[in-house]
């Protein structure tokens, strides 16, 4: 990155910064795309994995809002990754007869309305309280009169950013994790670039470009003020929490909505698990470190207790992780208010900032934070043509669903592990595999991780640009919240295949391995504590994985 002037640099590679590196690489632009830690490693890999318009919207009039959602939905769905967004039935039970079907029946009609004519999600209907309990027999008979089904998308937030960054890669963006922007660099009054430290090598360089785009999300403001813009501050982030329990402790058929006092709680199938969630409470604490409390778990249990047949215990609980939301500072005290629309502007001459938004509309505002970056560069750029871009694995990816069974047969593998791949890596698949004909060990289940394959592990360090063993563990594959040990088990065959693709001797193996245990001791240390602050103070001494034993701890 040296070596070049690109046209832009963006600098944060969650799903708004990865969508912004391939919007401006898929004009043809010159790109550059810096991480400080993991890609996804804040916000976009603790969501509640979902793809929606967000119908608690409606009821803030945000119609625009929800109905650019939901076109952004029926893209993913059908032409952008149709490998990575599923669609997914939820329940939403009703309580008090007559008023109640009609006011949330018909925000759900608009929510169709809304959909388009042509989306490809069933339309919402009512179930009677028969019905309803056929539909989800974990429910207590006395907790509902009937229901209301609608669809919404959900995705693996993760693989979906790693697969955009992948997908700005393959059109030309030169992209780096571990890469900490440290200083903007200035001429005059023009931000021209930024020096940024390879956290790897503990090397520092000059990246230099014609615009800078920063989409670091709830780290917005210290970009401002590397920019020398103080003032008040531009973002109000809210923790959002969520708890990952067993298929078999609640016994429904589709997802599940719940209103609450402040927000809604989400009840969302996931693989064998169940995913409840969320939170929605005030962060100022360390952007780097949000955790979860006593206080938040509890909050979740208390509120989809009210209404199980068999009430949830902390010894259901098979992970956890906690999430900010990016929000914009408004006059909203309670942040389950603020609007979820996004900003974009220019505080300085060469420098654009992207901030807010839901992680549904990324590509719009990928899209538009580079149309503003372009009204400043000489020459004509052309349009967006995102919409029209499928992301890596989603070409073909029909096909290769259809041939499941051939694949199957073929590799020695079972259909529904074919099945699982095929949703994680789509077309891709068979690149996942073709180790395994050189070496059929890597066709086995991992120890400790059985419905992930070590081939996984290996094509994470070979092709997916996983460094650590964190990244292997958290976000390329979810061994972390999916298992009861939170991937202790999984952790030294793990770290041993990545060490044949990246070279470790066995001091880093040790490294790599010791830092996970620890952090996994320290999550689990902090999700005892009775508030944030003591929560926060037990995970923030925890050392971030870096080569470069000089690394400070990283910021954006």
């Amino acid at each position: 990155m040296s070596e070049n002037t690109y046209d832009v640099l963006v600098i944060g590679g969650g799903i708004v910064g990865a969508g912004a590196a391939l919007d401006a690489a898929s004009r043809g632009m010159s790109v550059a795309l810096v991480e400080a830690r993991d890609w996804a490693s804040g916000s976009s890999s603790r969501s509640s994995k979902l793809i929606h318009g967000g119908l608690r919207y409606l009821e803030q009039l945000d119609f625009r809002l929800v109905r650019e959602a939901l076109k952004e939905r029926h893209l993913l769905l059908t032409r952008l990754a149709p490998h990575l967004v599923h669609p997914v039935p939820f329940l939403f039970p009703l309580k008090h007869r007559i008023w109640e079907r009609f006011y949330i029946g018909a925000g759900m009609t608009l929510y169709d309305f809304l959909g388009g004519l042509r989306s490809v999600v069933p339309r919402h209907r009512y179930l009677n309280h028969r019905r309803a309990l056929e539909e989800a027999p974990g429910l207590r008979p006395d907790a509902l009169i009937g229901a209301l089904q609608y669809f919404d998308g959900q995705t693996d937030d993760a693989r979906m950013t790693l697969a955009v960054v992948r997908t700005a890669a393959a059109y030309g963006a030169d992209v780096a994790n571990r890469a900490r922007a440290t200083e903007l660099l200035r001429e005059g009054e023009r931000v021209t670039g930024a020096r940024v430290l390879d956290l790897e090598s503990g090397q520092e360089t000059t990246v230099r470009a014609r615009q800078v785009i920063s989409a670091t999300g709830v780290w917005t403001d210290q970009i401002l003020a590397m920019a020398d813009i103080g003032g008040t501050p531009t973002m109000k982030p809210s923790k959002g929490v969520h708890l990952v329990v067993p298929r078999e402790v609640i016994d429904l058929r589709s997802a599940m909505i719940l209103r609450t006092e402040t927000s809604v709680l989400f009840v969302i199938p996931w693989g064998q698990y169940w995913v409840i969630g969320t939170t929605d409470t005030r962060w100022s604490l360390d952007e780097d470190h949000p955790v979860a409390s006593r206080a938040d778990i509890d909050y979740l249990l208390d509120h989809v207790n009210t209404v199980l047949r068999r009430p949830l215990t902390r010894d259901d609980i098979e992970g956890v992780y906690a999430g900010l939301r990016p929000l914009i500072s408004g006059d909203a005290a309670n942040t389950a208010k603020l609007s979820r629309e996004h900003l974009v502007a220019t505080p300085a001459p060469g420098l654009v900032i992207v901030a807010g938004g839901k992680y549904t509309t990324y590509r719009i505002m990928a899209e538009d934070a580079v149309d503003m970056a372009v009204k400043d560069l000489d020459g004509v750029v052309p349009e967006s043509v995102t919409e029209r871009v499928p992301l890596l694995g989603a070409a073909g990816y029909e096909a290769r669903w259809n041939g499941r069974r051939r694949l199957a047969a073929r590799s020695g593998l079972s259909v529904l592990t074919v099945e699982r791949l095929l949703r994680r890596y789509g077309s891709d698949v068979e690149e996942v595999l073709e180790p395994v004909a050189a070496d059929p060990t890597l066709g086995q289940p991992l120890h400790g991780a059985p419905s992930y394959l070590r081939a996984e592990v290996v094509y994470a360090a070979s092709h997916e640009q996983a460094l650590h063993l964190e990244d292997v563990l958290t976000r390329r594959t979810h061994i972390s919240i999916e298992e009861r040990d939170r991937g202790l088990a999984a952790a030294p065959e793990a770290a041993a295949l990545m060490a044949t693709v990246l070279g470790w001797d066995d001091d880093t193996l040790r490294r790599e391995t010791e830092n996970y245990r620890l952090h996994v001791e320290a999550e689990i240390a902090a999700e005892r504590q009775p508030d944030d602050v003591t929560a926060e103070v037990i995970l923030h001494d925890v050392p971030e994985p870096s080569a470069f034993s000089g690394a400070a701890e990283t910021s954006l």
